[in-house]
């Protein structure tokens, strides 16, 4: 631990310029140490309606309850604000992954279990946010579910997945989700 954060060199990011990464005072291994427990990442990922915000938030209870730091990232509670100029075009879903990678990523190094709920149904994307993460614990959970058996007690249960009535850019339009060869 030092007592002031060190910078690293200047660099340019984007559309970023002379910008420099601040290395933090407390770092991950510290913060694992006091709190007892590592961070790391669960990715809850399936069809809208299909149950990944309710089994997270399970999963978070349990721990929770267990006396560990967790936090649950949630589609919709980030659309509302960090993402609410994001629309639910493939460019717009990569976007949206992009940032959530980045968020988990800052409570990673904070020192939580964060759960993350996302329709992300790119495998690239998926591996471009967990390759930002570099060698750390980070799981994917699927909730493979049609939208037959999707949770009745959920808003989204009874969006129009199929047919007439759907729009393209909405949350249960489904985008062909890209699964890895061998689940994580």
């Amino acid at each position: 631990m030092t007592a002031s954060p060190t910078y690293g060199e200047l660099t340019n990011k984007g559309a970023s310029t002379n910008i420099a990464w601040h290395e933090a005072s407390v770092g991950r291994d510290e913060r694992s140490k006091q709190r007892g427990h590592r961070s790391a990442i669960l990715w809850f990922t399936g069809l809208s309606g299909s149950g990944k915000s309710t089994l997270a938030n399970a999963v978070n209870a349990a721990l929770f309850e267990r006396g560990l730091a967790t936090y649950v990232l949630d589609g919709d509670n980030i659309r509302h604000g960090l993402c609410k100029d994001l629309g639910f075009s493939d460019a717009d879903r990569e976007e949206n992954i992009r940032r959530i990678g980045e968020v988990a990523k800052l409570f990673l190094d904070a020192g939580v279990i964060v759960l993350t709920a996302f329709v992300s149904p790119f495998r690239a994307d998926r591996d471009k946010a967990r390759d930002r993460w570099r060698t750390v614990t980070s799981s994917r959970c699927s909730a493979p579910q049609t939208s037959r058996s999707a949770n009745p007690a959920t808003p989204k249960a009874s969006t129009p997945r199929h047919g007439r009535g759907r729009s393209r850019n909405s949350p249960a339009s489904p985008a062909p989700t890209k699964h890895r060869k061998r689940p994580n």
